[in-house]
């Protein structure tokens, strides 16, 4: 290869100048032009190592026109150029956006929620002495303290939009519109000798059928397809026949563990479920009256075919069988014995979760669901019990954030997240009333941290619209921790159950906690202090409400 030092471009060996603009000029000559005639041309011939540009003195005559060799630079190189500018620009853009974020969500609310679319346990028992854990703030915390004066009027702009407004229950003949099929298989009485709502259905399958060859839950679960094996082959032996019919015993449960998440309904379940009398759903929540009912799995996945009641039913076939083993017992049949054996469901959305209304109900004028989950079920059952399991909602809006939270989990991170959702939350609150908010899906779908889910006195003061205050137990982890036996005696009263040996006692109350935090959350640590003022702050009028309702100051956490 040769090099002309002149002009300091590569050549082909046939080529030589003809690239250069200094000898391809308009004016050139090439009798005049000394580069043409030879004259100061030095040509380089290397080999095929590379060249060490820094040991080559380059001899140049003519500086007057150093301005063309700009004109003979590579495409490449003004590419590489202009693309490195770019980047550079882009990163830029990207730090100072950065930088202002956190003063960007402190603004008030740019937009405000428009008209409403038309169309997930002792699972965090930490002990008390963990949740007075004391954070030390570094100095990226810092930042973070001076939020709180802005963030704080974002509350204060909640907090004056809160009212609690009594809801107009619907009629029966309004539900049976709703759910006509629901309320064709549930009867409105049940058997008399049993403590548990039962009743016998007839059977009209041949002796070959599957009873459970369409059951949803065994079919989109791989982990259920195992209980209903069994079920499967014990069935027919648990058929009752009377004048040349099949009949089967369905059940409904005694009461419902409704609520709420993070809050110890896991170890509340796993606890009840030792007791000699007390039996559960084959699944610890089928999540039916939510969102299965709907053919919702997972809403961000879309809607599947929808879960009939029957479904819902085959989970207690496994209770039913045994209370039908007592009602069918020779002892049973002679003296009337009476089953007391009753049947639990511990679906920690029951309380709450009504986001799927909207899809399926008109809208009212007001933006609120016509029917809540409350309703349905009090007109099946209008005696069923109710517990409540309930924790500082602080801290339950953490924990939760840890349990679900995917990536990049922190206390820094939880932080941004709760400020972003006060400030949506206050967007509709403007515009909506308090209930429309809490049970808007494109709302609660939108915040990061669902903060909706702590705001436990608006849930309930809708369940007692519909259900007496003495049919509902209302307790708080917190005491759950600290006097296990003492909770698990007043749940024990509550659902009327019989005494129990030392024994069976002792294997109830002192059994590890269920489902307990997970280490690598546990060392991130506790939240930032500003985090937790800010939602102390907003939280602060709805426990306070909670505390009149149930007569009980323990309910303002004060102390935690």
């Amino acid at each position: 290869m040769r090099y002309c030092i002149n002009c300091c471009i590569h050549l082909l060996p046939n080529d030589l100048h003809r690239q250069c603009f200094r000898c391809c000029g308009p004016d050139h000559n090439n009798q005049k032009c000394p580069v043409c005639r030879g004259e100061n041309k030095i040509p380089l011939y290397t080999d095929s190592k590379q060249m060490k540009w820094l040991a080559v003195l380059e001899v140049r005559t003519d500086h007057c026109e150093s301005w063309n060799g700009f004109f003979c630079l590579r495409k490449g190189k003004l590419c590489s150029l202009m693309f490195g500018l770019i980047i550079m620009t882009l990163v830029m853009v990207s730090y100072i956006l950065t930088g202002a974020k956190h003063g960007l969500l402190l603004i008030p609310s740019p937009f405000h929620y428009g008209a409403f679319a038309s169309n997930p346990s002792l699972m965090d028992n930490e002990s008390l002495s963990d949740m007075k854990d004391y954070y030390q703030p570094s100095k990226m915390n810092i930042s973070y303290v001076k939020d709180y004066p802005s963030i704080k009027l974002i509350i204060d702009s909640i907090t004056s939009k809160i009212e609690f407004i009594t809801r107009q229950r619907p009629d029966l003949e309004e539900l049976r519109k709703q759910e006509p099929h629901m309320f064709s298989v549930i009867p409105n009485k049940f058997l008399p000798n049993s403590k548990n709502p039962c009743w016998y259905e007839e059977f009209r399958g041949n002796t070959t059928a599957d009873p459970y060859a369409t059951n949803s839950y065994a079919l989109y679960s791989k982990r259920f397809r195992i209980i209903f094996d069994y079920l499967r082959k014990v069935f027919w032996n648990h058929l009752y026949h009377y004048k040349d019919k099949h009949y089967r015993l369905r059940c409904l449960p005694h009461f419902y563990i409704i609520g709420q998440p993070k809050c110890g309904t896991t170890d509340l379940y796993d606890r009840l479920r030792l007791h000699p009398d007390v039996r559960f759903s084959a699944i610890k929540e089928p999540h039916w009256w939510t969102r299965k009912r709907f053919g919702i799995i997972r809403l961000r996945d879309g809607f599947h075919d929808r879960y009939p009641v029957e479904d819902y039913l085959d989970l207690f076939d496994l209770a039913a069988h045994q209370i039908q083993s007592v009602l069918q017992s020779e002892a049973g049949k002679e003296r009337g014995k009476r089953s007391n054996i009753i049947i639990g469901e511990a679906s920690a959305s029951t309380m709450w979760d009504n986001n799927a209304w909207i899809f399926f109900y008109d809208n009212s004028t007001e933006g609120e669901p016509p029917f809540l989950i409350q309703d349905f079920i009090h007109a099946f059952q209008p005696n069923a019990k109710l517990i409540i399991m309930l924790r500082d909602p602080v801290e339950r809006l953490y924990s939760d954030y840890l349990y679900f939270a995917s990536a990049n989990k922190s206390a820094e991170d939880f932080h941004e997240k709760v400020a972003e959702s006060l400030q949506l939350f206050e967007g509709c609150v403007l515009d909506f009333s308090l209930r429309a908010c809490v049970y808007n899906n494109t709302l609660n779908n939108a915040m990061p941290v669902r903060l909706q889910v702590g705001l436990y006195v608006v849930y309930l003061l809708d369940w007692l619209t519909v259900f007496n205050k003495d049919q509902i137990l209302v307790l708080r982890l917190e005491d759950h921790a600290s006097n296990m036996r003492y909770t698990m005696h007043m749940v024990f009263q509550f659902l009327d159950l019989g005494p129990l040996s030392e024994k069976q006692e002792a294997l109830i109350t002192k059994s590890p906690a269920s489902n307990t935090r997970r280490p690598e959350d546990r060392s991130l640590g506790p939240m930032l202090p500003t985090t937790k003022a800010i939602l102390r702050d907003f939280y602060r009028p709805f426990n306070t409400k909670l505390a009149q309702v149930l007569f009980d100051d323990a309910f303002l956490w004060k102390r935690t």
